[in-house]
Order: C-alpha cells, then sequence, then structure tokens
C-alpha cells in the first residue's frame, strides 16, 4: 500500500508539472506580449454595494487611466499600473455621489487618485489569471488579489490591436479607512463593509 501511494504522489506531481509547462507555453498568447495602453472610453472599473441591508448599489469611476505589459511567454512577467480618478465616481445620484467624494468616504480634495500597482501575476487556468498587486486608497495601501478572464485580442476597424480582460475582487471597505456608516432601527448598517470590484478591460497594444 506504500508503494502505491508513492506511486499515486509521483504521478500526480508530473501531471501537475506537466500542466503548468502548458499553462506557461501556449503560442497563442506568446503573440500578446508587448505594452499596453487601457482605453478609457472602452473600459469601465465598478463596484457594488450592498445599500440598508436589501439592495445593490452600483457605481462606477468614469476617469481612469493605465498601462499593462503582457508577456505571453512568461505570465509572471506581467505587469498593471491602474489610476482612478475619485472625483469620477458615478452611482447615478448627484446627492449620492457627492457624499462619496466628501470626506466621509473617499475624501477627493485630498486624496483625488486611487492606485493600483501590481507585484506578481499568474496564469491558473486555459483563460484565466491572478493578478496580485497593491491598492492605495486615501492613504492606505493594501494587498489586492484580482481574478481576471482573458476576452480575446482583435484588431480593430482602425487598426489598433486591443486585448480584453473582465475580473473582479471584494474587500472590505473599513481595510482602508472608508469607515462612515449609520445603524438602521431594525438592525444592521446602511452600507456594507463587503465591496464587489468589477473590471472591464480593453487595451490597445503599443505600435512597434
Amino acid at each position: 500500500m506504500a508503494l502505491f501511494t508513492r506511486k499515486r504522489a509521483t504521478a500526480t506531481a508530473t501531471d501537475a508539472a506537466r500542466t503548468t509547462a502548458v499553462l506557461e507555453a501556449d503560442p497563442a498568447l506568446t503573440r500578446l506580449t508587448g505594452d499596453y495602453t487601457i482605453d478609457p472610453a472602452h473600459s469601465r472599473i465598478g463596484f457594488t454595494v450592498r445599500h440598508a441591508m436589501v439592495t445593490n448599489v452600483r457605481g462606477a469611476f468614469g476617469t481612469h487611466e493605465g498601462t499593462l505589459h503582457l508577456d505571453g511567454a512568461d505570465p509572471a512577467r506581467s505587469t498593471a499600473s491602474v489610476d482612478v480618478t475619485i472625483a469620477s465616481v458615478d452611482t447615478g445620484i448627484a446627492d449620492r455621489d457627492a457624499h462619496l467624494r466628501g470626506s466621509d468616504f473617499f475624501d477627493a480634495e485630498a486624496f483625488p487618485l486611487m492606485t493600483f500597482r501590481s507585484t506578481a501575476a499568474e496564469r491558473v487556468g486555459d483563460a484565466t489569471y491572478r493578478v496580485t498587486g497593491d491598492l492605495t486608497i486615501k492613504d492606505v495601501t493594501r494587498p489586492l488579489t484580482i481574478d481576471l478572464e482573458y476576452q480575446g485580442a482583435a484588431t480593430d476597424v482602425y487598426g489598433a490591436e486591443r486585448v480584453g480582460f473582465e475580473g473582479s475582487a471584494e474587500i472590505l471597505r473599513s481595510d482602508w479607512g472608508l469607515t462612515w456608516n449609520a445603524a438602521l432601527e431594525t438592525g444592521g448598517v446602511m452600507v456594507s463593509d463587503k465591496v464587489k470590484l468589477t473590471f472591464d478591460i480593453s487595451a490597445v497594444k503599443a505600435a512597434a
């Protein structure tokens, strides 16, 4: 029985190594290698948060910019850098947006940008990636891991080479000092601590 167990372990390790090699050596992905600029007109950085314990509020940041370096042969060498303008927050309700920009939440005058700088990347499936980096909101920087799904690549009608990703992550806003809340008479709070971040990214490859 002990010999059988060791053989299974060896086979499993071999299979894992083989799978890793396949994931890291994909000619189709190698063609994507290069530097990209995120196209803000065709990208969205959004969020969803629970309101009054009964429904969701959705919003997005209309102004953002960023760059990607994709390495198809070695995904671990890929990088991402994104700057988001806090004042561009939009939930569709002007009073709520003003509250979010104010000192109760983001304090956009004192801290105009939210930033993300990647520190690690890995390919975890045929079309899925995991990117870890430093997310800075206000004066707090903490690690964030984003799960992304590759949506494909195409050349648009203007000749620009594009690549697309969709992804999400969940954070506790209190970890970044966003602690404002109000208790409900029925129990619970006005705004949930958990926030879901969503990313729809279209990036244009730099000309050779």
